[in-house]
């Protein structure tokens, strides 16, 4: 479940905020699906002497009862009768335990329903002796009120005409679909999958991409044939070629891995194959190649792509015959070895270009299996962060978590580096952060920062009529208010209201709120 506490700072929610306290005397509160109210304000009500409004919103009888009110409403949600997840914003009016009128908005993000914004505290019908009278006894019920006290909070209980009521329920609704908004927008852009269970027990993730992947891999271990692993680099492909070694019929014996591209030809190709005494100079004695170490086993060529033609001639003869000659050498030796070849470019298209032999490509394209880049399984990448915090945690204690913030910020990264990238910027987190029971957004590198803030909000959307001129007119007001309270700090109260500097300029330009001496 999302934590709407965050989103209580929206600019257009403290508007709608400001509004319901100065024109009503009321508080706006913030409930989760079930009903528990999340928030309200702190337990600051503006203006104070609506006790009612307290009680309502604030005493432990009053979020008890309060959040039975906010659970009807939920029922009526579900029910099809205050709007859905498709339907325009919305508010409607539910009686609460004090016999006040409750304003109530949901707040949907894909099709979930997450929460309400409601309000409470006045009345919406003219109160008679007697409803003041039940009033005062069902609060005297719960509450350390003295009567006569009771009596004079009651009489001061706000009245609420239809048209107050219709603007309260536009106002509020206009505030929940902004955070519906923002909420969205803020969100993970993939939604969460079902674990799985394979036999792989290295491979971490669950993502429709890696599923395909674990199902082919099933099938390749139980084989002897060739297979060819494609992927972008950092993708995982030795992790791939380990996983068809370690759980095929070759388990026992050796696995070799080499990168093609480590060495030039001539270092490769002693490397691959071996060289007798007196090959080159500083061939002081006979050396196996790793061909022969691996023989029985299985032989990892990483970056396939690299080798030159010279070497793809001599690869090609160790996959058709199974044997080989070492540099300098003259008798052939014999090898039973499995090939996993692997590359991050397009061998199909280089052959096209004649960049690489035809005739081995084919050798090597027997089996084939193409591992997803990490922003095409990005749902996976809260579950990798967790498996690497845990394998590079060295501290004390339980490791680490991520804050929600930072998770999202790399929900939102590109990862051009891939699973690699991704482990490095964990481990190098977790230096940085030290001993801390969290890992927040400050610790990411810059370029993931920059590359995973999450959109600003949207500006506010032009309403009609005279809700709109209303709204702006409280928007100057609370601007121009905060401008003196700083001293005309434009950057200091930017942070205030939880919008950019640049913004706050493009609404005193607005608004025409500038300086009389000419600062700020």
């Amino acid at each position: 479940m999302i934590d709407l506490r965050p989103y209580r700072s929206l600019h257009s929610v403290a508007l709608v905020r400001d509004m319901l306290r100065r024109w009503w005397g009321l508080e706006l509160a913030l409930a989760d699906a079930k009903g528990y109210v999340l928030d309200h304000a702190d337990g600051k009500i503006f203006p104070s002497q609506n006790e009612f409004c307290r009680l309502a919103l604030f005493s432990k009888e009053g979020f008890r009862r309060c959040n039975e009110s906010v659970r009807v409403v939920g029922e009526r949600l579900k029910q099809g009768r205050g709007g859905g997840p498709d339907a325009a914003p919305t508010a409607f009016v539910h009686d609460c335990h004090l016999g006040f009128d409750v304003v109530a908005a949901p707040i949907w993000s894909r099709g979930e329903l997450l929460g309400f914004l409601f309000t409470g505290g006045g009345w919406s019908r003219e109160p008679t002796a007697g409803d003041r009278n039940e009033l005062v006894r069902k609060v005297r019920e719960f509450a350390t009120l003295e009567t006569e006290a009771a009596a004079q909070h009651a009489a001061s209980v706000p009245r609420l005409t239809e048209a107050d009521l219709e603007r309260m329920r536009e106002l509020i609704a206009y505030a929940a679909g902004e955070i519906s908004k923002v909420v969205t927008e803020r969100a993970p852009r993939h939604e969460p999958v079902e674990p799985i269970v394979h036999p792989f027990t290295e491979i971490v993730g669950s993502a429709p991409t890696v599923r395909e992947v674990i199902k082919l891999l099933e099938k390749v271990v139980r084989s002897e044939s060739t297979v060819l692993i494609h992927g972008e680099s950092g993708t995982g492909k030795e992790l791939i070629a380990r996983a068809i070694h370690y759980h095929g019929p070759r388990a026992k014996a050796p696995f070799v891995v080499q990168n093609c591209s480590a060495f030039n030809d001539n270092l490769l190709e002693s490397a691959l194959f071996g060289h007798v005494r007196g090959a080159f100079t500083g061939a002081v004695k006979d050396q196996k190649g790793l061909f022969e170490v691996a023989d029985g086993g299985t032989f990892f060529l990483d970056e396939i792509g690299d080798m030159s033609a010279s070497l793809q001639v001599k690869l090609l003869r160790v996959l058709q015959e199974g044997t080989l000659t070492p540099v300098g050498g003259t008798k052939p030796v014999k090898v039973d070895v499995r090939i996993v070849a692997a590359s991050h470019k397009d061998l199909a298209a280089m052959v096209a270009r004649k960049e690489f032999r035809e005739d081995l490509y084919y050798r090597v394209n027997v089996l084939r299996i193409t591992l997803p880049a990490l922003r095409d399984r990005a749902t996976d990448i809260p579950l990798l962060a967790h498996h690497f915090l845990r394998k590079h945690w060295k501290g004390q204690g339980a490791e680490p978590h991520l804050a929600d913030a930072t998770l999202d910020a790399m929900v939102r990264y590109g990862w051009p580096g891939n699973i690699r990238e991704l482990e490095n910027e964990i481990e190098r987190m977790l230096v940085l952060g030290g001993e801390g029971p969290e890992i927040g957004p400050d610790l990411l590198s810059p370029r993931i920062r920059a590359g995973g803030e999450a959109p600003p909000p949207r500006p506010a959307p032009q309403l009609v009529g005279t809700l709109r001129e209303v709204m702006e007119t409280v928007e100057a007001e609370v601007i121009l208010q905060g401008l003196i309270r700083t001293h005309w700090n434009k950057s200091q109260l930017a942070k205030e209201l939880g919008i950019s500097r640049s913004y706050l300029i493009q609404k005193c330009t607005q608004y025409g709120l500038e300086r009389k001496d000419g600062g700020g």
